[in-house]
């Protein structure tokens, strides 16, 4: 049978609508720790924890507890009319860990509705004010950036393939500016302090070419994950563009639903940049995978707005504050706690860096390896020296992910597309669990650079 023909008798079989349809993924049947394992017979070493989300790998039994005695609880009750237990030991564990800095959480189950939730807050708190600034309608984000995929999130959002088919769709009253991209962006010989001035500049620029009484915030991830491949701040950036926020009296939001939950080795990535965000949204290391959850968390300014206002958040829907996904939530951060992981994601992450450096920073397409604790991007040129990226019809990112999982590496490293300017350039994500160890870090660099040096060869020679 042509293979062709029993790809299209598979999928006339499955009723599920595929990411793509003309590809049938291989079948998940167990995991368990830091591997996958296939209705095949296959173990695949889970390098990127799906996402960055399985920030403990799979099958951990002192979640699989929680979560089963909260169901043999209450599964399922509606916040408008119960309070839940579980959902106010999270929230109160959740805001003492930003130092009281983040007064309250709102819960969801997916980072596009922390970012919607996020967006609406920003709206209200202005609507809330003593003296109301209604004209407060915008929002100035950055390219080459993901914030979700709902039409408010992919608006904020700057990853143009993501948003292409969605243009006029998409929200007017968001603009862009320049990401904090050191590789590309900052120019030879121009100092960290330079480049923060001239990336402020152009913030503040933006703020008033749009008019600045207009903008309810600046939203930026601390640490880019999926549409730049981990790329972190420049010292002082963060501190710089909420000088800026705050010179015109504007919000900060940052995106931690990828980068932060420990991911970058401290529970919140803003704590290693020295500034506060007024709103944060959190998500995939919050829960780790075992169920849907997303939050956001808020800073006492706007809870106190809110509080001498209406004291009412015009939002609500149907799960949020679920209670067996803040069990596992719950039980997912006291792991992380009790057995002092953010230690070993710095650790371990310090050993993924010196590993994945020294086996490939001097391979020939290798661009750039940068990241921070245990999330690290790899970026793929076509010429080292002036950076030029691959044709996009080569799909090079696609291809690393695609032999990566082939039986003879069994790994999986997540692909992006678009690196430099939303269309062009390619990196891969690697973000192993918290809890894993030397030997599956040295496993994952040796794994990793064998399957580079397998794509690289075949290009080089087609």
């Amino acid at each position: 049978m042509a293979a062709s023909s029993q790809i299209a008798q598979e999928q006339q079989r499955s009723a599920v609508l595929h990411r793509d349809i003309h590809h049938i993924p291989k079948q998940a049947v167990r995991g368990e720790g830091s591997y996958i394992f296939l209705e095949n017979g296959q173990k695949i070493l889970d390098a990127t924890g799906g996402a960055a989300v399985s920030c403990l790998g799979h099958g951990n039994d002192q979640v699989n507890q929680a979560i089963v005695a909260q169901i043999n609880q209450i599964s399922y009750c509606h916040t408008a009319f119960f309070g839940i237990k579980t959902f106010e030991e999270l929230a109160a564990l959740m805001v003492n860990s930003t130092g009281n800095r983040l007064t309250k959480l709102f819960v969801i189950s997916s980072g596009s509705e922390a970012m919607e939730a996020a967006m609406k807050l920003a709206r209200q708190y202005f609507l809330e004010l003593s003296t109301p600034q209604p004209q407060r309608t915008r929002f100035i984000a950055r390219r080459q950036s993901y914030h979700g995929t709902t039409l408010g999130a992919l608006s904020m959002g700057g990853h143009v393939s993501r948003r292409e088919l969605f243009e006029p769709l998409l929200l007017p009253n968001v603009s862009h500016v320049s990401p904090c991209y050191a590789y590309r962006g900052r120019k030879d010989g121009e100092s960290d302090e330079d480049y923060v001035a001239r990336l402020a500049n152009e913030l503040d620029a933006e703020f008033q070419r749009v008019g600045p009484e207009t903008v309810c915030a600046f939203v930026a991830e601390p640490v880019v994950g999926a549409a730049l491949g981990c790329v972190p701040a420049v010292p002082g950036y963060l501190q710089a563009m909420k000088r800026v926020c705050e010179k015109y009296g504007a919000l900060l939001i940052l995106d931690e639903v990828m980068s932060g939950m420990g991911r970058c080795g401290t529970l919140h990535a803003w704590e290693q940049e020295g500034v506060v965000p007024d709103i944060q949204t959190i998500g995939k290391g919050f829960g780790g995978g075992y169920l849907p959850i997303a939050g956001v968390l808020i800073g006492e300014h706007i809870v106190d707005t809110l509080d001498k206002g209406t004291g009412v958040f015009r939002h609500g829907q149907t799960y949020q504050g679920h209670p067996v996904a803040c069990a596992a939530a719950l039980a997912v951060q006291k792991i992380i706690r009790e057995q002092n992981l953010l230690e070993n994601v710095r650790a371990m992450g310090a050993l993924l860096e010196s590993e994945l450096k020294r086996r490939l920073k001097d391979h020939p397409n290798v661009g750039d390896i940068r990241g921070r604790g245990l999330f690290w991007g790899i970026e793929f040129v076509k010429d080292k020296k002036t950076k030029e990226p691959f044709d996009p019809k080569l799909g090079v990112s696609a291809r690393v992910q695609n032999t990566a999982l082939e039986p003879a590496y069994g790994i999986s490293l997540y692909a992006g597309a678009g690196t430099v300017d939303g269309v062009r350039g390619d990196h891969i994500l690697i973000a192993p669990p918290y809890n894993t160890t030397k030997e599956e870090i040295e496993l994952i660099a040796s794994l990793t650079q064998r399957v580079i040096e397998d794509v690289f060869s075949k290009i080089s020679t087609s």
